[in-house]
């Protein structure tokens, strides 16, 4: 799918037209875009991001190229929201110089990650993200896969409170470190929860995704495409035909709008290192979303395969 830049113009007209809604409200961006609320503030956010953890290979000439149409072309479907942590094997700075050379900084909702187990390391971590992602204040910081939260939680409140960061979070992507994660999520205020779910990983949503709906917490979503076994299952097979009524237009569109739809879920950020994989991927962040009935057919199909 592609958008003109006439279209994408006035959906920045209409969006800067709306006021800050409450939770629980969704309204069209840019593109018609789908955006959503975090809750500890109401700011609204597209419901798609950008995951960046193969942005370490943009260090030659060629592999930067499709890394920078891809990032330019978010950014014209009106993404914001850029998730990258110290340990993506150079992602930051790629990040950081690309942002620079499209001038497009300002525009972005920069999110990275701490994984050190002292306070020192941790200060000193974030620092570091500073001078890669060549930015003085970041959007999000998060405590990278339940690490050391106890330690980290007190330094990235200390940015917060020197407004050099926005907003605080924690992440995993793996349920061994569900346990862990509920007793943060219980036991601190944070703004934002990063955890995967997927068709194929739904475990999250037993108690983990309710829990931070009822803190009022935004819940990032990774890994919305499970382990890939989905992709592999379906092959060439066509989509079914009910999914027509979703305007789903690929398998990355049908498991996108799978996890966009539970009513917890504030955004996901999948991968996208070309421009149409962006293209693709925007294509899920419209209405209609799935309803509760569409969203058992979709798993009883997925169950099926």
């Amino acid at each position: 799918m592609m958008i003109s830049r006439r279209e994408f113009n006035r959906g920045m007209i209409c969006t800067g037209s709306l006021l800050a809604l409450g939770p629980g409200t969704s309204v069209a961006g840019p593109a018609g875009v789908i955006q959503r609320p975090i809750p500890s503030s109401g700011e609204m956010i597209p419901i798609i991001g950008l995951g960046t953890n193969r942005y370490g290979r943009g260090t030659t000439d060629d592999g930067r190229a499709p890394l920078k149409q891809a990032l330019a072309r978010f950014h014209e479907w009106g993404g914001t929201i850029i998730d990258t942590a110290p340990s993506y094997r150079g992602s930051e700075g790629v990040l950081g110089g690309l942002m620079e050379e499209l001038g497009i900084r300002g525009d972005m909702f920069v999110a990275t990650k701490v994984d050190r187990d002292d306070p020192i390391d941790v200060d000193m971590q974030i620092r570091q993200s500073q001078t890669h992602l060549r930015t003085e204040k970041f959007e999000l910081q998060q405590v990278h896969n339940v690490r050391y939260w106890q330690v980290s939680l007190p330094v990235l409140r200390e940015w917060k409170q020197e407004r050099l960061v926005k907003y605080i979070g924690i992440t995993t992507s793996r349920s061994s470190q569900y346990q862990e994660l509920e007793k943060a999520i219980r036991s601190e205020d944070m703004d934002f929860v990063q955890i995967n779910y997927s068709l194929e990983q739904r475990e999250s949503a037993e108690r983990l995704l309710p829990l931070a709906a009822d803190r009022g917490m935004a819940v990032i979503i990774n890994r919305a495409f499970g382990g890939g076994r989905i992709f592999e299952a379906v092959g060439e097979r066509p989509l079914p035909e009910w999914t027509k009524e979703l305007g789903i237009e690929s398998w990355a569109q049908f498991l996108l709008k799978y996890a966009l739809s539970h009513p917890a879920v504030t955004l996901t950020i999948p991968g996208m290192t070309k421009a149409h994989h962006v293209d693709d991927n925007f294509a899920a962040s419209h209405e209609p979303m799935p309803t509760a009935a569409q969203r058992q057919k979709m798993e009883a199909f997925f169950d099926a395969l």
